[in-house]
């Protein structure tokens, strides 16, 4: 019987990935489906399976387009006077903006994978992301620099202003360090 179990557990751990990815995937589709078939229903009463992702991708380019134009300089400034008077939802919305432009903006973030020693006595080193290299405007003299340690499993972290003498540029994408550290170490690295 601890056999049987054993191959089960394994059989889960090579299908449960596999299969939470496909489902996830399902949910996203059939959400923007029905979401899409809501609005547009009448236009378009066929069902077509992805039509509703496409609209939604298409949508958001459209916006983004949008939002380098001149046109869109008036909703800007009056967004900008919006949070200027709500302090909550601007520190919200700030730091969700600067959160995603940290990953997929111009101005990447977590895109120079560093080794740092986090303690010389035990030659304790951690894998993060270099961020800053001037934190003069923080009032922070000499050879210091920030770097961002993401957490395992989470979608969170720490950032550490350490000596920059500790810290190790890595040869690896930035990509591959992360899922690495998220995972655990688990994930390993991919060839390339």
């Amino acid at each position: 019987m601890k056999k049987i179990f054993f191959y089960f557990l394994q059989g889960l751990i090579l299908v449960a990935p596999f299969g939470l990815t496909i489902y996830i995937i399902v949910l996203i589709f059939s959400f923007l489906n029905n979401l899409i078939a809501g609005i547009f229903g009448d236009i378009f009463p066929f069902n077509i399976p992805g039509f509703g992702l496409l609209v939604v991708f298409l949508a958001i380019a459209l916006l983004g387009l949008l939002a380098r134009t001149v046109i869109a300089r008036p909703l800007r400034y009056m967004w900008t006077r919006f949070l200027d008077k709500a302090p909550l939802v601007k520190l919200i919305y700030s730091s969700l903006k600067d959160l995603m432009n940290a990953f997929v903006g111009t101005e990447k973030k977590f895109n120079r994978p560093v080794r740092v020693k986090v303690n010389l006595i035990s030659d304790l080193e951690k894998l993060g992301f270099l961020t800053e290299e001037d934190l003069v405007h923080l009032g922070i003299e000499g050879n210091k620099v920030a770097v961002y340690f993401p957490h395992s499993y989470n979608f969170s972290g720490e950032m550490f202003i350490v000596p920059v003498e500790h810290v190790t540029p890595l040869e690896a994408s930035a990509s591959e360090v992360m899922k690495f550290i998220v995972s655990g170490g688990a994930a390993g690295f991919t060839s390339q």
